[in-house]
């Protein structure tokens, strides 16, 4: 038998647990949690069964002596404890973004190559079972040449959800993190790796959001929007980021002869009319991908100009392959945990994303943000 892996997580809410369960269901060892406040983090730990809780992260890692440990606070967060524990020679598992900024994340993933430590992405709903089978049928050649990638997808969040860390730049927020990622993630696992070229512009159309104390669970923060906005005691708080985006990238493909044409759309507040969707175009067909994050199901558009709904269930060795969880989230941590785990055992896996692209990706957010691809027109006018 193996020797058990010992995980130390850091982060208590959401994300934190989540993390927590994935690595409990491929066989590791939750050691300890640390978060930023003692009585949350002992509840956390106390309903976890997980036997150490503490606050600071430089004592948990001499108190616990992890062989991996989970990054899932705000990216803000990310920079100094990945530091501390690739030094102390851990193995990192990051949810994205890995930092907030292309420089520190460059950085780190210099760093994890220089200490010989593996790394983990978490920008994982390529892992969605209906993007592996997509996968599967561009890469059989069923659409031809893949010309054109088209990815829409519209939020319609509150704007009164409690200021946080989402609302922050420098924590990490920002729909470029927290969308984009796992878009960009999505196309490239189906068209390639190799990014040539991107532009795009960003707006920050939210303005304030008010400030409320308590928020330690990301996915509960609508619970907290304040009933009465109008009360003259409430606190604000300005964004920084954005919370829209349109972007541009040109894709290396093995498939095609010329660079693939890639549309990121998105509007974090705009309300949806029709469902989000990743549509790849080929010379000889189409598939379109419903739903938020490639959740499914998929249209294969043909050369009989048709669009036909594919049958379900889908191909057995990709549903046997797909972890167990309670949503998309969940499933898709649980099987880039389980290519960690089974890559740090020394057994072998196909490859999974890395800091290396984690830092591509900051880095390409950086370029991005700058909104410096416009051509003054106006003197045409």
């Amino acid at each position: 038998m193996s020797k058990s892996i010992k995980v130390l997580i850091q982060g208590t809410g959401f994300a934190g647990q989540g993390h927590a369960d994935a690595f409990r269901s491929v066989g590791a060892e939750v050691v300890g949690i640390v978060g930023r406040t003692q009585s949350v983090v002992e509840q956390v730990a106390k309903d976890m069964n997980i036997p150490f809780a503490g606050t600071n992260w430089q004592e948990a890692l001499v108190e616990c002596k992890p062989d991996v440990v989970s990054i899932a606070t705000p990216g803000g967060a990310h920079e100094e404890a990945i530091t501390q524990a690739i030094e102390f020679g851990c193995h990192v598992f990051s949810d994205k973004p890995l930092t907030a900024t292309g420089e520190s994340a460059r950085k780190l993933h210099e760093l994890a190559l220089k200490k010989n430590v593996k790394t983990a992405f978490a920008a994982s709903f390529r892992y969605m079972p209906d993007v592996i089978y997509a996968k599967r049928i561009v890469a059989a050649g069923a659409i031809g040449e893949p010309l054109e990638v088209e990815c829409i997808s519209h939020f319609n969040l509150e704007r009164d959800i409690p200021f946080g860390w989402s609302h922050r730049k420098e924590d990490g927020g920002g729909r470029l993190n927290n969308n984009f990622t796992h878009k960009l993630s999505i196309v490239t696992s189906i068209i390639g790796e190799k990014i040539l070229s991107v532009m795009g512009e960003v707006r920050d159309d939210l303005g304030r959001a008010p400030i409320v104390d308590g928020v330690h669970n990301f996915k509960k923060r609508r619970d907290f929007i304040p009933d009465d906005l109008n009360d003259p005691s409430l606190k604000w708080g300005e964004s920084n980021v954005e919370w829209s985006y349109t972007v541009l990238a040109k894709l290396e493909s093995a498939m095609a002869e010329k660079p693939v044409s890639v549309l990121f759309k998105h509007g974090g507040l705009h309300p949806r009319f029709n469902e989000d969707h990743i549509v790849i175009y080929g010379s000889k067909g189409a598939i379109y991908i419903k739903g938020h994050y490639g959740s499914g199901p998929l249209y294969f558009y043909d050369c009989n100009n048709h669009w036909t709904r594919l049958p379900l269930p889908l191909p057995d060795d990709i549903v046997e392959n797909t972890p167990q969880g309670e949503g998309d989230t969940e499933r898709n941590w649980r099987y880039l945990i389980r290519e960690l785990v089974k890559d740090i055992r020394g057994e072998k896996v196909l490859p999974y994303q890395t800091f290396k692209e984690g830092a591509q990706y900051q880095q390409l957010i950086d370029i991005i943000r700058k909104n410096d691809n416009w051509v003054d027109v106006s003197h045409l006018q």
